[in-house]
Order: structure tokens, then sequence, then C-alpha cells
């Protein structure tokens, strides 16, 4: 049976793809843009609501529930639809946003973050399963690459809005705009989605529903809260030898080894080992994890050099990295036109050479840099991104069937978000070992150009690990594929 065939009757192709695909870009809009939007706020909310010590909370208890989530929503998804779970997430997000705009504490005004990072925890997987779902192989990677085009204009955007409101409005007004865009996303979504899942097991026989793994559930949450949780704060709000870290990491551990013990014995595991034991699905999780590390650590200390070594104004330099996002969509969007060609593994091997390449350059960088040669750099590593994020992704969508795609998006973005956390970590222990840190948690002083060069050095191993992680994935003869691909899907996996 035909990937069309099946697409028809899973979800519907009668559907009007456009609104749908509309709709995912403006949830997926409202994830991007308050990962960057309440950076610019900060000080605005801080000056009103006090405890300034506490902002950075705002930011990784956001990460935190957003990461954690991601896997469960994923599972969840395979069970009981796509459409539902991402009504829920936007659900939440709006709660989220709602009751933050209306915080009259920094306590609520974090919890409220929280509720929110649960529902982005379900739109940005969901948004990419459901394009999965509703699109041919040949038209994924441009639905990908809009999808990912979403980020750069977030990137740009966000830190402006939230200058803006809080400036001439109120910083609770960047909160506020996310009520009638997380209404008119799901608005869309419900009337223009006709999710007919397959409710069949593949016999004609009626599926019964199947029990959901609660203790599976419980102890992936608790283990990725906290191992996550000691990687973003560790270093910063505990040292890393103090005992809070070393217990926050033991519990995490055991956990986690709980959780692997329950899934091995669970009838329907919220995350199937045996899935992850497929090299197309190991290997670009791999991929995914490490690409979460190099884009963190671009995002993070690029416009850093570039305001604080170059002396750039602080839109300069978030234009400088706004060129990495504007690399990735365009490249994204192109990238299906290679892996039907050439396969999967080769376009993510030539993408992620173009990002050696280019965290190469960054390494040459010095005091007396021009800001366009590092938006240069930028653009070029993240063209490489999207020749490789996507046929990784893809590849990897395409090798199980609709039952077991929103559990692979899932691990997929997992991956990312743990790779981001670990690059946290590394990057954060690096300019802290090289450069002084002052009372506003920013470096400072003369040694920060050779800190932020031992970042991009950093960067550039962790590129060349990309390079090899690609290489791992699979020829045509070990690949395994899902029952809903088709001959030209089973070719571009070369």
């Amino acid at each position: 049976m035909s990937e069309n065939t099946i697409s028809r009757r899973s979800v519907g192709l009668r559907s009007e793809r456009g609104p749908i695909l509309l709709s995912l870009m403006l949830a997926t809009a409202l994830v991007a843009l308050d990962s960057t939007i309440i950076a610019t706020a900060s000080t605005s909310i801080a000056r009103e609501l006090g405890n300034f010590a506490q902002i950075p909370w705002l930011f990784s208890i956001y990460v935190l529930a957003q990461a954690v989530s991601v896997p469960i929503y994923g599972r969840l998804a395979d069970f009981f639809g796509r459409k539902h779970l991402m009504l829920i997430g936007i659900g939440l997000f709006l709660v989220g946003s709602i009751l933050a705009g209306f915080a009259w504490s920094m306590p609520v005004l974090i919890a409220s973050r929280v509720i929110q990072g649960l529902g982005a925890g379900a739109v940005l997987p969901m948004s990419m399963t459901i394009a999965s779902d509703i699109y041919t192989l040949q038209e994924r990677a441009k639905t990908q690459g809009y999808l990912a085009s979403v980020w750069g204009i977030s990137a740009v955007v966000g830190p402006t809005l939230g200058g803006v409101f809080s400036e001439f409005v109120s910083w609770r007004w960047i909160f506020f705009i996310n009520i009638p865009l997380s209404l008119l996303a799901a608005w869309m979504l419900w009337r223009k989605f006709d999710e007919k899942r397959r409710l069949d097991d593949g016999t004609g026989r009626e599926r019964s529903r199947p029990r959901i793994d609660y203790p599976g559930a419980i102890l992936l949450t608790v283990g990725t809260a906290l191992v996550i949780l000691g990687l973003l704060e560790g270093g910063t709000a505990w040292a890393w030898n103090s005992a809070a870290s070393i217990a926050i990491f033991a519990v995490g551990a055991a956990a986690l080894v709980a959780f692997v013990f329950v899934e091995l014995r669970a009838e329907h595991p919220i995350l199937p080992l045996g899935v992850l034991k497929r090299r197309i699905i190991w290997s670009s999780t791999l991929a995914s994890l490490i690409i979460g590390a190099v884009v963190l650590g671009l995002t993070t200390y690029v416009p850093i050099y570039a305001q604080d070594v170059l002396g750039t104004s602080a839109l300069i330099a978030g234009f400088a990295v706004a060129a990495l996002t504007v690399g990735w969509p365009l490249t994204a969007s192109i990238a299906g036109r290679f892996y039907l060609r050439i396969g999967f593994r080769w376009t993510a091997v030539i993408g992620s050479a173009i990002v050696v390449v280019g965290t190469v350059l960054l390494t040459t960088l010095g005091a007396g840099t021009s800001v366009w040669l590092v938006a240069l750099f930028c653009f070029v590593i993240g063209a490489g991104m999207g020749l490789t994020a996507v046929p990784t992704l893809i590849g990897a969508q395409s090798s199980v069937d609709w039952q077991e795609r929103g559990l692979v998006t899932g691990t997929n973005m997992f991956a990312r978000s743990i790779g981001s956390a670990v690059g946290v970590a590394v990057f954060g222990a690096i300019v802290n070992a090289n450069a002084t840190v002052g009372p506003d948690g920013a470096p400072h002083g003369p040694q920060l150009q050779v800190a932020t060069h031992l970042v991009f050095l950093a960067i550039a191993v962790i590129g060349v690990a990309l390079f090899a992680a690609v290489l791992l994935m699979p020829t045509r003869r070990s690949l395994q594929v899902g029952t809903s691909t088709t001959p030209t899907e089973t070719a571009a996996a070369q």
C-alpha cells in the first residue's frame, strides 16, 4: 500500500493542508518567541516583581518542563492521535501565558513558565509529526524548512518585541500577545485537520485502547528532570562538587536506571527501548543531540563575543547570530532534492561537512574581526544544519510506521534538548574557568576573548563529532523501513 493511500486513511489528505501548515507554523512561533522574547524584558520584570536572582529560573524551568515532556507526548500521540495532543499543548501554553501575564510575584511567574513549558513540549514534536503525516516524502523537506524558518524569524523578532513591550507598554504583553495567537492556531487546527487514525492492528481487527505506562512516564520525567536541572544549574546555583549537585545527579541516574528496568517489562512502554536499537534511529538521535549542543553554543556565545569583544550593539549582535537561523531554512527547504537523489545519509554527510567548515572558520575570529564575517560564518553553519537536521529526522520518521512516528519524533527532539543542556554545562564551565563573571552573571574582562575562542574550539570539535555521527547512518542494505514507506522513500534512505 502506498504512503499516500495510508496517509488518506490515517490523517486524511483531503484536509486543507495549507491552513494546517499555517496553524503548525503559528503554534511553533509561539514556542520560539517565548524562548527569546523574555530576555529583553528581564530587567522590567525584576523591577516590578523583585527577586532579580530568580530571573534565570524563568528560562531554566521553561526549558526543563519542555524537555522532560517531549518524549511522553510523542508516545501518547501514537496511542491517541496527534490532533488531541497538539490542542492540549496549545491549551496548556495559553493557560500558562494568561497566568504569566497576571503574575503578582516571581514564584507565580515561574510556575506559569512551567505550564508554558509543558505546552511547548507537545507543540514542537506534534508540529513535526503532523507535517510528516500529511505531506509526502518529496514535500517534507520543504515543510520542515518552513517550520525551521519560524525559528529564524523569532530569533530576530523576539528580542525586539520584548524590548518594545517593556519600554512602551508593559512586560506583561509579552505573554498576553500569546492569547489571540494561541486561539487562532487552535481554531485553524480544529477546523481544518481531519485526523483519521488507524484503529486496526494490521489484521483488520480493531485495536484495544493501550494501557498507559504510568510508572515509566513518572520515572522518565523525574530522572530527566533532575539530570537536566543539574546540568542547567550546576556551577551557577550550586557548585559542581557540592552535596546538592551530587544528590541531584545520583537520584536522577537512579530514576533512569529504574526506568530502563520498568520499560523492559511493560506491556505498552512509554519509550520502547527496542526502537532505539535500530541504527537509523539511534544514529539520527545522536546527531540531534549534537545539533542541540552546537546551536546552543552559537546562540549563547556569538552575541557575547560580538558585543563584549567586537564592541557592537545588542541589535547587531542579534543579527549576527540570526544568520544561523537564516541559512538553516534555506537549505532545509531544498534538502528533499538532495536526499531523493543521493539518500538521507549522504545528504547529511554533506551538510555536516559544511558545519565542520563553518565551525572551524569560527576559531579564526579575533578582536578585530568584522561582525559581518561572524554573520557569514554563522550562515555557513546554518546552511550545513539545514542539510543535516532535515534528512536525519525524516530518515528516522520514514523508517517506522504511523504508530511509532510520534515516538521517533519526540525522541529526536528530546535528544536535542539534552544536547542543549549538556552544552550549557560544558560551555559555561569553559567560560567560567577562563573569564571573570560579574555580578550581572555576564563574563567580563580581557580574558573573555580567550574564553569565547575556547568555546568556538569546543564547538568545532563537536562539529566533527556530528560528521562522525551521520557517517553511522545506515545504507540501503541495513535500513529497516516501516510499512508506510514507498519505493521512493526506501531509495532515499541509501
